[in-house]
């Protein structure tokens, strides 16, 4: 294996990693949301946690297109992304804050990725990161749109 598409396979790995925690995170956010925003931020993190099951299956799946494995289980994963947890009994406000400091943190993941591809030719990873990207500039939006109300 090439140096580069070395590169690439460990980025991508971390971009599995990353997006494994946040959807944990944010499932457990819908689970233990309260308040007054209920009903709109349950429905919120259903939709966004929904999106990163399928997503996160793409990623891994890439991986094992270039030949390589893809990074599971639940104490592997919580290795290699080193996210911090957030408490159960969080405030939404709380809740949504953390959500956004995980976004921010894979979106710079998905750029290094994305530059990772770019160098290695890795066209269809390239495409893939970008398309993650749009998603999760998204999500930063509707979640920093939320706190600054």
């Amino acid at each position: 294996m090439s140096n580069e598409k070395d590169a690439v396979v460990e980025a991508l790995r971390k971009v599995v990693a990353d997006s494994y925690a946040l959807m944990g995170q944010t499932h457990l956010c819908h689970w233990n949301v309260r308040g007054p925003s209920f009903f709109a931020l349950h429905m919120a993190f259903e939709e966004q946690y929904t999106e990163l099951f399928t997503a996160i299956d793409e990623i891994a799946e890439r991986l094992r297109a270039l030949g390589e494995l893809a990074p599971g289980g639940l104490a592997n994963l919580a290795k290699l992304a080193g996210t911090p947890e957030l408490n159960e009994d969080a405030s939404a406000d709380e809740m949504v804050k953390h959500l956004c400091e995980l976004n921010k943190n894979l979106v710079a993941d998905l750029n290094a990725a994305r530059e990772c591809a770019g160098e290695a030719g890795d066209n269809q990873s390239e495409d893939l990161m970008i398309a993650r990207l749009q998603v999760h500039e998204k999500t930063l939006w509707m979640l920093e749109s939320y706190l600054a109300g």
